[in-house]
């Protein structure tokens, strides 16, 4: 318990290193021009220059109207390149993350479960997941105007991000929606039935992962009360951490946990895929400038500098803990240091992304020791503790380090930001993503188990996920 305590304390420790923040406040705050997640500060779309009445102004005296929207190739180059790295972080990086954990009989499940929910998100975010996304002005819910990719050519530039094909924006949000969906699954691995996976996958993505989309960046609930998140410590992270963890509880824990050792089969993988995540994350973040700017830029180098930052403060965690530094503590600090910045990527300055990681390395080792135990769940991989704890931590601080005093950009309103007041609004959307992915999770986890029954039988998950459930092995002996 007391180099448990030790660990807590060098997290609140680390939170005087603020100041490192303040060397980089900008002599005048302006906000980037694309500073925020897709949909969330886009350009409006041009305006007709306002009509004047002829006897009152010369037509010649008349404003410009303004241009036209017109593609750009450079912004199209990134945001095809950022679309592909997204890929890359879920197939193979997460798979392969996740993959390592497992015992090596349930190695391929945990494959499968990936790869196939990414596909299956993929196609439902093309039939409906986008429309009801980014298509009307509800506060918790688009339109069915684009339903089936409706209306949508070649050369439709996005209402959205109007110098890339509309193609390209449909494309890059659907990454998103299936990675989160994916993340979910390092909760109820190894003793989930495949046939249960899809089904609530497909209810979550309707009911929690859209709305929660939409309330953010698709002119939404959130996003109308200016809440800040840069590429989706919201829509992502908390949102599934929470769903993770309420599947924890309701898929019961695996046979032998508590009793039995269940040590990852290979950390060797599961470096590889947190170094796939990490080189994949750029496009999460610096992709979510929606082009190639300077926003991409700055939360490039934050991604860059968080994710350090975190490794490291995670790893003394360890050796003031345990007396010893891990490989496996290494790739889990990165990966919270990711999770971290996702909501504040394009909003705080370099030296505020790298306090956030130093403060949130410790606070998730917490979230998989200490506050694991305290809520007796058996979640496989620690989907909650990394992804769930990093993205309210992230979140949170992002409303405290976008202030232009501590180097930030101001968020949506620079020449008005208050601390206090955009502290209160992260807050809030926090509370609101917490409560709706843990309802709407729990109605799907018990609709799986009424339709098909969660988990696989003792003698199943005994012997293992791999044969059992899909009849083959991930190795030969």
């Amino acid at each position: 318990m007391k180099k448990l305590l030790a660990s807590l304390l060098l997290g609140l420790g680390l939170m005087a290193s603020v100041p490192l923040a303040l060397a980089q406040a900008p002599e005048s705050a302006a906000a980037p021009s694309a500073v925020a997640a897709p949909a969330e500060t886009a350009a409006p779309a041009p305006a007709a220059a306002p009509l004047q009445a002829a006897d009152a102004v010369p037509a010649e005296a008349a404003p410009a109207a303004a241009p036209a929207p017109k593609l750009d190739s450079g912004d199209t180059a990134w945001m095809l390149t950022s679309t592909l790295l997204v890929i890359l972080m879920t197939i193979p990086g997460l798979a392969l993350f996740y993959g390592g954990l497992a015992r090596s009989k349930n190695m391929l499940s945990v494959l499968v479960q990936v790869f196939v929910v990414f596909s299956l998100i993929s196609v439902l975010w093309a039939l409906f997941g986008y429309s009801f996304t980014f298509g009307g002005e509800g506060l918790f819910i688009g339109g069915a105007d684009k339903l089936f990719l409706k209306g949508i050519a070649p050369d439709t530039l996005s209402a959205v991000l109007p110098t890339i094909p509309e193609y390209v924006f449909v494309a890059f949000q659907g990454t998103f929606a299936a990675i989160t969906v994916a993340l979910i699954v390092g909760a109820f691995a190894e003793r989930i039935r495949f046939s249960a996976v899809l089904i609530f996958s497909v209810l979550w993505f309707a009911f929690s992962y859209i709305p929660m989309a939409h309330m953010v960046w698709g002119g939404g609930l959130l996003g109308k009360d200016g809440a800040l998140d840069f590429a989706g410590g919201t829509v992502v992270h908390i949102n599934a951490g929470i769903a993770a963890l309420v599947g924890a509880y309701m898929v019961g824990k695996r046979i032998g946990y508590g009793k039995e050792a269940m040590t990852p089969h290979s950390l060797t993988l599961t470096m590889v895929g947190a170094s796939l995540l990490w080189v994949g994350w750029f496009g999460f973040n610096a992709g979510s400038a929606g082009a190639a700017n300077g926003a991409a830029g700055l939360a490039f180098i934050n991604t860059v500098l968080a994710t350090a930052a975190a490794t490291l403060s995670w790893l003394a965690g360890e050796v003031l803990h345990k007396g010893k530094a891990s490989m496996l503590g290494a790739a889990s600090g990165a990966v919270a240091g990711l999770v971290a910045v996702t909501p504040a990527a394009g909003f705080v300055g370099p030296m505020g992304a790298i306090v956030m990681g130093l403060v949130v390395g410790p606070l998730c080792l917490w979230g998989v020791s200490g506050l694991k135990r305290m809520l007796g769940a058996d979640d496989a991989f620690d989907v909650f503790g990394v992804h769930g704890v990093g993205g309210i931590v992230g979140a949170i601080l992002t409303g405290v380090f976008a202030a232009p005093s501590l180097g930030g950009t101001g968020g949506l309103t620079p020449d008005t930001f208050a601390m206090g007041a955009q502290v209160w609004v992260q807050v809030k959307s926090v509370l609101v993503t917490v409560v709706w992915s843990g309802v709407v999770a729990f109605i799907a986890y018990k609709a799986a188990d009424l339709l098909v029954g969660l988990r696989v039988s003792e003698e199943a998950e005994r012997e293992g996920l791999d044969i059992s459930s899909h009849g083959e092995t991930a190795y030969t002996r």
